[in-house]
């Protein structure tokens, strides 16, 4: 393992006034996406609304720092030949790869689910490096509800999100640690505090249990923020101030960045949260985003499937990664949103 260049993937990733493009949705994920926009989900069409992010030169150039990919995705080659992952390498942003393989219910534990994929993994990430790919994610799913989440689903994804990135090390892969705590259910902003902070201590704990490198990866955090279903929806103040409190407490500072999921949350909740947590003053490691809806959902409706679309939806794609850019600096303001509109 060469901890200096992983270091140095890991801090580019989270540079500042960049984030990470997440497009590793799954085929089952996109066809959903591609449903409510009316187009039908082929291998084709895939990878036609991919490339057209790709060769948002605005977009990926001074904004996208990585872009985590699909299994599907890694292996396809645009229209004129070219494999994507170099589309990204040549706009300046680092390619990654999605290498969970999905959930499981847990066992004895009704309504929790385990991340599964370690087998064979250290084989996968070998190719996976030899297409281009310098960084992972796998994704630990935690939910709130009556009784849960149980000490048992914290611990078993944590033990499994430790195993995954020294695994990743091992095969000089940054890997993102995304523990997910759902933003579901009717809880409030306490309680998800209360959960965030309980996965992230564990997933910290199995961490230097399996001797990973702190220096060498990157976090992907939910925000501390109200349940969806909750009648009271926490400001955006709050939701900056708790989630920079508790990060700061949780979050060795060895860790080159942290970048946030959005978890459901709409386009702008995304950006103006980002940018309120860089209003509270310095910060002992990169904050930045890594969103996959809160980037996608307008270019995908100003694409909506057709040739003579593209240009529109590149210009909806630069929109949001600038916004978030700007965001990831805390020179976003809600009155950008408004000119472009």
């Amino acid at each position: 393992m060469n901890l200096t260049e992983l270091n140095k993937v890991a801090t580019a990733m989270v540079a500042s006034g960049k984030g990470i493009l997440a497009a590793d949705e799954s085929s089952g994920t996109i066809k959903k996406r591609f449903d409510a926009i009316g187009v039908e989900s082929t291998e084709d069409n895939r990878r036609d609304y991919r490339e057209m992010l790709f060769r948002s030169k605005e977009a990926m150039s001074q904004y996208i720092s990585g872009v985590i990919l699909y299994d599907e995705t890694i292996w396809q080659d645009a229209k004129d030949g070219t494999p994507l992952v170099k589309l990204i390498e040549q706009s300046g942003a680092i390619p990654g790869i999605k290498v969970d393989e999905g959930t499981q219910a847990l066992p004895m534990c009704p309504g929790e689910l385990v991340t599964v994929g370690l087998d064979r993994l250290a084989e996968r990430l070998k190719k996976y490096y030899e297409r281009g790919a310098r960084f992972a994610k796998w994704r630990a799913v935690i939910d709130i509800g009556s009784g849960i989440p149980s000490m048992t689903a914290i611990s078993v994804n944590a033990h499994a999100l430790a195993r995954y990135a020294a695994l990743c090390q091992a095969a000089q892969i940054v890997p993102i640690v995304e523990p997910e705590v759902l933003m579901d259910g009717d809880h409030d902003i306490d309680r998800c505090h209360e959960v965030t902070q309980r996965v992230l201590n564990k997933t910290f704990q199995e961490l230097r249990v399996q001797r990973v490198a702190l220096e060498g990866m990157v976090l992907k955090p939910n925000m501390v923020i109200s349940g969806k279903k909750c009648p009271k929806q926490a400001s955006v103040e709050e939701v900056a101030e708790k989630t920079v409190r508790l990060l700061k407490a949780c979050v060795p500072a060895a860790v080159p960045g942290i970048a946030f999921l959005s978890g459901g949350q709409s386009d702008e909740e995304a950006t103006a949260h980002l940018n309120a947590m860089h209003k509270l003053g310095p910060l002992p490691w990169g904050l930045t985003f890594s969103y996959g809806r809160a980037l996608q959902a307008a270019p995908q409706k100003a694409w909506a499937g057709k040739a003579e679309n593209v240009a529109a939806g590149q210009r909806a794609f630069s929109h949001r990664a600038r916004m978030n850019g700007l965001a990831s600096k805390g020179e976003w303001q809600s009155s950008l949103e408004q000119k472009a509109a």
